[in-house]
């Protein structure tokens, strides 16, 4: 059964998700903001590694894997939300990868999920489906690609750095050597790209970039710490409890609607969370 700890801090961890999800999906321009919160949460973890030092040496090809790994994060990331709404895009792609992950774990883990916990990571990815698949989708092809090409690279990542975070020593060092390191590929990507573009943008909007950057590293770091404590399949699937966050989020900051669809989806995510939380 997983703690009650570890649920409240994984359904935290999904709230910071969504708020910094759904920065990025308000901004005027999705590239340079998903490049500055991430360059921003970089510095960030600069004072961080100083305090709590750098992980073992086992958990660093995990690390240079994972980084590789993020830049297509990245790029299908704000490619899916330059062509769909938050409410649509973002379901999609956290509602897949933890059907993936707990298919994986086995292998890659040796997790195996009770009858119980499989039923609450399919609610969890079931209801999460629910609230993205629309009508709407068809006419938006090119966001739902984007969506599931994001939601293997999501699975990938996940597996990887849930594997790496075990052999780190320390949880906390692991997240923010990470950190350390993953914002300057696409960040640098995008700066060299647009010089010029990027500093005025910067200037206007580092405070609120700041802001999630924060729940960034707060959100992932919680998350991995979550996979030292119990099964890395569980605890993907409870942290997309976030498209929860997001879908209100997206009605109360973006004016997207709330139908009767996503209530019956919001239904069947809380059916799976109570089932993992009994598993």
């Amino acid at each position: 059964m997983l703690s009650g700890t570890v649920v409240a801090a994984v359904l935290f961890a999904a709230l910071l998700h969504a708020s910094w999800n759904a920065l990025v999906k308000s901004s005027t321009d999705k590239d340079l903001d998903t490049a500055l919160i991430h360059l921003i949460g970089s510095l960030l973890a600069i004072p961080l590694v100083l305090w709590v030092g750098l992980p073992e040496p086992a958990a660093w090809p995990y690390i240079a894997a994972s980084l590789c790994v993020h830049i297509g994060y990245y790029l299908a990331l704000t490619g899916a939300y330059r062509h769909g709404d938050l409410g649509l895009t973002y379901p999609l792609m956290r509602g897949v990868a933890p059907m993936l992950v707990a298919l994986s774990a086995t292998l890659t883990l040796g997790e195996h999920l009770t009858p119980l916990a499989w039923a609450g990571v399919l609610g969890i990815c079931g209801g999460v489906m629910v609230l993205g698949l629309s009508a709407q989708a068809l006419k938006v092809p090119k966001a739902i690609a984007f969506a599931l090409a994001n939601a293997v690279i999501i699975a990938m990542y996940t597996v990887i750095d849930g594997l790496g975070v075990r052999l780190s020593g320390n949880a906390i060092a692991y997240v923010v050597t990470l950190f350390l390191l993953d914002g300057w590929p696409f960040g640098l990507m995008v700066w060299a790209k647009r010089k010029g573009e990027f500093t005025r943008y910067a200037r206007k909007r580092w405070p609120i970039a700041t802001l999630g950057a924060c729940a960034s590293l707060g959100s992932y770091g919680i998350a991995l710490w979550a996979m030292t404590q119990a099964p890395v399949a569980t605890v993907a699937a409870l942290r997309e409890t976030s498209v929860l966050f997001a879908v209100l989020l997206g009605a109360w900051l973006l004016k997207e609607a709330f139908t009767v669809r996503r209530a019956l989806g919001t239904a069947i995510i809380l059916g799976g969370v109570v089932a993992l939380r009994l598993a």
